[in-house]
């Protein structure tokens, strides 16, 4: 599953450049090279329509080389000779393919069985007459140290199912772990579990209520159970589907816009902690920085986990990062596509109407590095958190 997810998450690349190199070519701009992933070049092959097909070795994203990329550039053929519209086009093209990807997958899921996951998304977006419930399910999201479920041999991503003490069984999901696990504190019951696939069953005296009301007056408050839930359900619509879909994006899209936001007031934080010698100030900024974005490693570990939990929850991921590539796209970020449409823009309300070859360099290339340099922080960042 994690191999059909690093193959969607590829997908969602190939699309975007796609999506570019047709509007291109539609629009009498010829392309020239059609790369995977960033050089240094791994591999390249001439294609039938003269132009190269390439293999990169930095998994950062992909590119569309096409003719004269220059806003300056007049030569028949090339970006810079085609009319502001075409270009608009060819540099919104990626993002609307990844926006309609996204909406598709949305769509796709609504009526087979979305996942609805309230410790990612709060109050997620359903028309409730037309919602089913059709599966509900907790997984073990952490499971302390030293805790009863701990003991007992209980691990990270297993799916509880049951809990029983001989005379009265809970199904977990249906009631919440902490509603169930507090019928039977401090009693010795069997919880019934998946893990991988594979069923289990383990013995576990959970915690008296003495003991967990006790520990709620410390700075280490502790469950029935310890463990603290990754509580989900599957959910069902006909023909609300395209609705919801809509829905959805719409509030992902609201969140990660704020995310983001927080992201770059965490930066400046940073910048700020670092220039006054606020040591503390700093780091706290750094941390609300790299709490709220993710870099090759963290995309790597969240569709690992999520192919763990089955087709849907692969699905809705790889959504979720179309609509992002989207997001990310359309934003003034010089580097990106909305980056250079906007430069493009703010260009014609100059005198000259045309940025020059040296300044669209200078800017584009400075803040592309500068993104580079925000990937391998990212990166570092995803490294400690996960290993």
């Amino acid at each position: 599953m994690l191999i059909l997810g690093i193959v969607l998450f590829l997908s969602l690349v190939i699309i975007h450049e796609l999506g570019h190199f047709w509007v291109a070519k539609r629009n009498g701009v010829k392309p020239e090279e059609f790369g995977i992933f960033f050089p240094p070049r791994l591999w390249k092959k001439r294609m039938k329509g003269g132009w190269d097909f390439s293999v990169n070795l930095l998994p950062l994203g992909g590119f569309v080389k096409l003719k004269g990329e220059h806003d300056s550039d007049t030569a028949k053929g090339s970006f810079g000779a085609a009319t502001d519209r075409a270009k608009a086009k060819i540099m919104l093209a990626g993002v609307a393919l990844n926006l309609v990807t996204a909406l598709g997958l949305f769509t796709v899921l609504a009526w087979t069985g979305m996942p609805n996951i309230p410790a990612l998304i709060n109050n997620q977006f359903t028309v409730k007459s037309d919602t089913k419930v059709i599966h509900r399910s907790a997984l073990a999201g952490l499971v302390e140290p030293g805790s009863p479920a701990a003991k007992a041999g209980l691990q990270r991503l297993d799916d509880l199912k049951t809990i029983s003490n001989g005379q009265k069984t809970v199904i977990i999901g249906d009631t919440p772990l902490s509603q169930a696990t507090k019928q039977f504190a401090g009693q010795t019951v069997t919880v019934q579990y998946n893990r991988q696939g594979d069923s289990k069953a383990a013995k576990i005296t959970l915690l008296s209520a003495a003991t967990v009301e006790a520990s709620r007056k410390t700075s280490e408050p502790k469950g029935y159970l310890g463990i603290v839930p990754f509580e989900y359900s599957l959910q069902r619509s006909t023909w609300s589907a395209p609705i919801v879909a809509v829905g959805l994006t719409v509030q992902m899209t609201k969140m990660t816009l704020a995310g983001l936001w927080n992201a770059v007031q965490g930066l400046g934080g940073i910048i700020a902690g670092a220039v006054t010698g606020n040591t503390a100030a700093r780091q706290n900024a750094q941390t609300e920085a790299s709490s709220q974005v993710s870099g090759p490693v963290g995309i790597f570990m969240v569709l690992k986990e999520m192919g763990t939990l089955g087709m849907p929850f692969l699905l809705f991921i790889i959504a979720i990062i179309s609509l992002t590539l989207a997001i990310m796209n359309v934003l003034p970020i010089p580097a990106l596509d909305g980056g250079r449409l906007y430069l493009m823009l703010a260009s014609r309300l100059t005198k000259a109407k045309r940025l020059t070859p040296d300044m669209e360099e200078k800017i584009v290339g400075g803040s592309f590095l500068l993104l580079l340099g925000l990937i391998v922080l990212i990166t570092i960042v995803d490294v400690r958190r996960f290993f």
